[in-house]
């Protein structure tokens, strides 16, 4: 492909991404992966750096673009030389319109941007949330641990904070990873495994992942508590769920257990564990404010009605988690989010649904004390942006 056809190219994908987050539809990366199986003649070159362009305008639009090519004038009006691959030359854009309109430049569309900034985030923490993401991984202990990991992989550095997490480059191919395929590696952001130690799950526990998905937090618990107890992953989303059978068996954590819940039924489902759990993990559906690094175009499917639903959802997920804690147990609250209308001001809600409860203060190895809880930050942290709360059930 030539500079231009390469250009013209990610005009287009953007044009199906636009369209997606208005939509609702496939992410970034699965329209990417599409466009180019029915492109052959792209090389790994041409893909890689298609791939560049379209999401050097994605993280550089704020609000939803018009289209692919407003979108990528925004870029182009910075470099001179994708400037001149607008010529009108065979499968190139055509050339750049005098006054012709741009995306607007901006971290994030602008009613959101000013609910960030009402959440304590400006100047460079509030242009951080856009930034690229490192790839990150945790050990697992059931299997191997992090100085036999990082011997094994030269490439690998043990990540900051976290301390079963490791490091490798970005574009690393994990699935091709001997270590990976033994179960000694699960991918996940140094941020995740940071507000997943907030449970401090103990081995013999019974511990409750609420809103488990694919299993993530569901797997490192498991390895904390040594394989001894008992973890029961729920979510009421089928697909997601069945993705952890097979990765609990390659990570050999057999105390996993799984229960899909219907919506608005979850108490009836869970009646068996009322009151019984040492600690309730409500990872909650959230607007993913604090994960843009990975999925930037995300900030253009957000609307204020989304977030206003969401905060209903977590609403009510903290109070079918409450009934599940037995007397003195925990409950830990985690949104991928940095609103506080989704955090904090969550945790003000439930306090003051549910009397008795109380705030325990969190010891992290990153993150800073934020309202209620702990929250990191991209820029502060180096990870994506969570905010976590622990709270104890009354005796």
């Amino acid at each position: 492909m030539t500079p231009s056809a390469r250009t013209q190219a990610a005009i287009e994908l953007l044009d199906q991404i636009i369209a997606a987050a208005r939509e609702s539809g496939a992410a970034a990366d699965t329209l990417i992966a599409r466009y180019f199986a029915t492109r052959r003649y792209a090389g790994s070159k041409d893909r890689r750096a298609v791939r560049e362009l379209v999401y050097a305008a994605i993280r550089k639009a704020g609000d939803r673009p018009e289209n692919g090519r407003a979108a990528m004038l925004l870029v182009a009006d910075a470099d001179p030389a994708l400037a001149a691959t607008f010529d009108g030359s065979t499968h190139a854009p055509a050339p750049i319109g005098k006054d012709e309109p741009r995306a607007r430049a901006g971290v994030a569309p602008q009613w959101l941007t000013k609910a960030l900034r009402a959440s304590g985030l400006d100047g460079a923490a509030l242009t951080d949330l856009a930034g690229r993401a490192t790839l990150d991984l945790r050990v697992n202990t059931l299997i191997a641990d992090r100085p036999a990991v990082l011997a094994a992989l030269p490439e690998a550095e043990a990540t900051p904070h976290a301390p079963d997490g490791i490091r490798l480059p970005t574009g690393t191919n994990v699935e091709a990873l001997p270590l990976f395929n033994e179960g000694a590696l699960e991918v996940q952001d140094e941020g995740s495994q940071i507000v997943g130690l907030a449970m401090q799950a103990k081995p013999g526990q019974r511990i409750v992942d609420l809103c488990a998905g694919a299993g993530g937090k569901t797997l490192a618990l498991a390895a904390m508590m040594a394989n001894t107890g008992t973890v029961l992953a729920c979510d009421t989303d089928r697909n997601r769920l069945s993705r952890l059978a097979p990765r609990a068996t390659r990570a050999g954590a057999a105390i996993i257990e799984t229960q899909l819940l219907n919506p608005t039924r979850e108490i009836e489902a869970l009646s068996e564990w009322a009151g019984r759990a040492d600690g309730v993990l409500v990872d909650a559906p959230c607007s993913g404010t604090g994960t843009w690094r990975r999925n930037p175009e995300a900030r253009w499917r957000l609307t204020p009605d989304r977030v206003s639903r969401l905060q209903s959802t977590q609403q009510q997920v903290l109070s079918v988690a409450a009934t599940l804690v037995k007397p003195g147990g925990a409950l830990v609250y985690i949104v991928c989010s940095l609103l506080d209308a989704e955090g904090t001001d969550q945790v003000t809600w439930f306090l003051g649904a549910h009397p008795g409860w109380t705030i325990a203060p969190l010891s992290l190895p990153a993150g800073a004390v934020h309202g209620h809880g702990v929250r990191l930050e991209p820029g502060r942290d180096g990870t994506d942006g969570f905010f976590v709360a622990r709270l104890i059930s009354p005796c």
